[in-house]
C-alpha cells in the first residue's frame, strides 16, 4: 500500500476515533477527515466532492422534502396512527413499527420509508410518552433487514446482480432469489431486537424533555359533525393520551359534561375544552375531525398551510388592552387570530372572542410567518416569537401527497425512473399543486445528514482512489487458502468491514471482482459469494455512517456513535453466522 493510502487510512482511523470519543457533531468530524486528506493534495477535487453530487446523497435531499409534504397534509401522522395504535410499551412499539416496515422496505427503496416514518414517530414519542430513541434505530435496521429479501429491495442488490450480467460467465439472480438467505436474516434479526431492544437502547428524546414550560393554555375544540370521531369514545379518539392536555370538560347542546370519562362518546359540534402547554396543543391541532372553536381563522387572507402558531405577550400600550377579542377587532387590527389564552396560570372560562385581554396575557395566535417581523418591535406586544412545526395540517390536500407518495413508489419499482427522478417528480408535484409552502420544503432538509453523508462517501473515494480499499480487500480474502468456506466467510468480514467504512454499493463493487477471481481459483459457483455480498452489504448496524437511514435517524433519536456499536455488534455477528452457515446448504459450492 502506498504512503497515500496509510495517510487516508489513518485520518480515517483518527475519525472514528473522534465519533466514539467525543461528543463532536459525526458532520463536523466526518467533513474536517476530508478536508485534511484533500488539502493534503491526495485526492483531486472531483473525487473529494464526488460524495455531494452523489445521486443517493440527493436522494435522501428529496426524499426530505417529499416526506414534509406528506407530514403537513397529514398523510404519514394517519399512517403511523393506524401502524402503532395504542401502543403503550416500549416492546410493542417496535414490534408495530418493524414488522410493517420489513415487508415495505423488500418491495420499494428503504430511504424513502424511513424519511417519512421519522418526523411523524417522533410526533407519535411525544404523544405516547415512549422514547424516540427506543423506535428509531429498529425503524432504521428492519428497512435494512427488509432490503434483502427481494432483488429490488435494496440498490446494492441491483448493483450485484448488474455486475453478474455484465461479467456473463456466471448466472443472475431472480426477484425472489435473496429471499431464500434473507428472509431467515429479517427473522433473526426480528427476534433479536424484540428481545433486547428495549435494554440496549439508550433512553433519550423522552417525550417529556420538550414540557419544561409550565405556562398554560385554554383552548376550545370543536368535533366536526361528520368526522370519523362522531361516536367514538374520548379515548378511542386519542384525547387521554396528549402529556402536558387535559380535557377540562365537553358542552354539548348548552349543556356542561365536567370531569370528562374515558369512555365518554363524542358528538358532532361538541365544543372541547383543553387546557394544556403549546407542544400538546400543536399535536391536538393535528387531530383530523377537530376544527378551532373559533370561526376566524377561516377568515384569514393566507392559506392555512402557510400559516404559523405565533406567541405574543399582551403590553401595557396595547389598544385591546382592557376590551375583548371580538370586540377590538383582533383579527382585522393585527390579520390574526387568537386561538388560546394563557394569564399566569389562571383558567379563563369564556369563549375566545369573549376573553377581555389583559397586560401581561400570552396570546397563542395562528398567522402569516409576517407577523413576527412586524410586530417583534411593535409597542403592542412585550414579546413575539413563532413556534417551530407549528404549520395547521391540511388534510383537504392528503389525497394529494397520498398520490404523489403512490406515483413515487410505483416509478421507481417499474424502473420507469429512477429513485431520485421519482422523489422529484413527487417533490415537485407536492409543490405545484401548494399542499405546503416552499419554505417549508427548505426548512425540511436536514442539512448536516446531508453534510455526512456526503463527507463520508468522499472518505469512501480516497480509500478507493488511493487503492487502500482493494489493498484491504485483496489482503483479507488471501487468508481464505484453499478453503472454500472460509473464503466465503472472509468475503463477508471483508464486504461487512467495507460496508461499515464507506457505503455498501462502494463495498459492493470493490469486493465483487476479488470475490469472483477466488471463486474461480478454488474452482467453485460464484452464486454463495454472491448472495454472501448481497447480506453482508446491507449488514451496516453497528456504527452509523455506513448505511445513510442510520445516518438519518442519528440526530432525531439523540443517538451517539457507541449506541449503534452496542446493538449493531451483536446483530452483525448473528447475520454474519447465519448467512456463512446457511448460504452454502441453499446455492451449493
Amino acid at each position: 500500500m502506498t504512503l497515500e493510502g496509510w495517510f487516508v487510512l489513518g485520518v480515517i482511523l483518527i475519525c472514528l476515533i473522534l465519533l466514539v470519543g467525543t461528543s463532536i457533531s459525526v458532520d463536523i468530524i466526518l467533513f474536517a477527515g476530508l478536508a485534511v486528506i484533500f488539502i493534503s493534495g491526495i485526492l483531486p477535487a472531483e473525487q473529494a466532492l464526488s460524495g455531494f453530487s452523489n445521486e443517493g446523497m440527493l436522494t435522501v435531499a428529496v426524499l426530505y422534502i417529499v416526506a414534509a409534504g406528506l407530514k403537513e397534509t397529514g398523510v404519514i401522522h394517519y399512517i403511523v396512527g393506524k401502524v402503532m395504535g395504542d401502543a403503550k410499551t416500549v416492546k410493542r412499539a417496535q414490534l408495530r413499527i418493524m414488522s410493517p416496515v420489513m415487508v415495505m422496505s423488500a418491495f420499494m427503496n428503504n430511504t424513502p420509508i424511513v424519511a417519512s416514518f421519522i418526523p411523524a414517530l417522533e410526533r407519535w414519542s411525544r404523544i405516547s410518552q415512549i422514547q424516540v430513541s427506543k423506535i428509531l434505530i429498529p425503524l432504521s435496521y428492519s428497512a435494512i433487514l427488509g432490503g434483502t429479501c427481494t432483488l429490488i429491495g435494496t440498490s446494492t442488490n441491483l448493483i450485484i446482480n448488474g455486475l453478474m450480467i455484465q461479467n456473463g460467465s456466471v448466472e443472475t439472480l431472480g426477484l425472489f432469489e435473496p429471499a431464500l438467505i434473507g428472509i431467515p436474516v429479517a427473522i433473526a434479526g426480528f427476534i433479536y431486537l424484540m428481545l433486547f431492544g428495549d435494554r440496549l437502547l439508550p433512553e433519550r428524546g423522552s417525550s417529556m424533555d420538550t414540557f419544561q414550560d409550565p405556562r398554560e393554555y385554554t383552548i376550545e375544540m370543536i368535533v366536526e359533525a361528520e368526522s370519523a370521531l362522531t361516536g367514538k369514545t374520548i379515548e378511542d379518539a386519542g384525547l387521554r393520551n396528549l402529556p402536558g392536555l387535559y380535557l377540562m370538560e365537553i358542552q354539548r347542546n348548552k349543556r356542561t359534561i365536567p370531569a370528562v370519562g374515558p369512555y365518554e362518546l363524542l358528538k358532532g359540534n361538541d365544543r372541547l375544552i383543553f387546557t394544556g402547554i403549546v407542544d400538546s396543543i400543536i399535536d391536538l391541532r393535528q387531530i383530523s375531525g377537530l376544527v378551532p372553536a373559533t370561526d376566524q381563522v377561516f377568515k384569514l387572507n393566507a392559506p392555512r398551510n402557510e400559516r404559523e402558531m405565533i406567541e405574543a405577550v399582551v403590553s401595557r400600550s396595547n389598544p385591546l388592552a382592557g376590551r375583548t377579542i371580538k370586540d377590538g377587532n383582533f383579527r382585522d387590527r393585527y390579520d390574526a387570530v387568537v386561538i388560546a389564552v394563557s394569564r399566569s396560570g389562571e383558567r379563563i372560562d369564556e369563549k375566545i372572542g369573549d376573553i377581555t385581554l389583559k397586560m401581561g396575557d400570552v396570546l397563542l395566535l395562528e398567522a402569516h410567518p409576517n407577523f413576527v417581523s412586524k410586530y417583534r418591535n411593535s409597542s403592542d406586544f412585550y414579546l413575539v416569537s413563532s413556534i417551530e412545526d407549528s404549520t395547521p395540517v391540511t388534510y383537504e390536500k392528503a389525497w394529494l401527497a397520498g398520490l404523489s407518495l403512490a406515483g413515487m413508489v410505483v416509478l421507481a419499482a417499474t424502473g420507469i425512473l429512477s429513485m431520485l427522478q421519482a422523489a422529484i417528480v413527487a417533490g415537485g408535484f407536492l409543490l405545484v399543486t401548494k399542499s405546503f409552502r416552499y419554505s417549508t420544503a427548505l426548512e425540511s432538509v436536514d442539512w448536516r445528514v446531508l453534510i455526512a453523508i456526503a463527507s463520508a462517501l468522499g472518505l469512501g473515494s480516497a480509500l478507493e482512489y488511493t487503492g487502500t480499499a482493494e489493498y484491504l480487500a485483496t489482503n483479507l480474502l488471501s487468508l481464505a487458502g484453499d478453503n472454500p468456506t472460509l473464503a466465503l466467510a472472509l468475503t463477508y468480514v471483508t464486504t461487512w468491514l467495507l460496508t461499515e467504512m464507506i457505503t455498501n454499493n462502494a463495498a459492493a463493487v470493490l469486493v465483487f471482482p476479488v470475490a469472483l477471481s477466488l471463486a474461480a481459483t478454488l474452482g467453485v459457483d460464484f452464486m454463495p459469494f454472491a448472495m454472501v455480498m448481497i447480506v453482508a452489504a446491507s449488514a451496516s448496524f453497528s456504527t452509523p455512517i455506513g448505511y445513510q437511514t442510520n445516518l438519518m435517524v442519528l440526530g432525531p433519536g439523540g443517538y451517539q456513535f457507541t449506541d449503534f456499536t452496542k446493538i449493531g455488534l451483536p446483530l452483525n455477528l448473528i447475520v454474519g453466522l447465519i448467512a456463512v452457515s446457511l448460504i452454502p446448504y441453499i446455492w451449493n459450492f
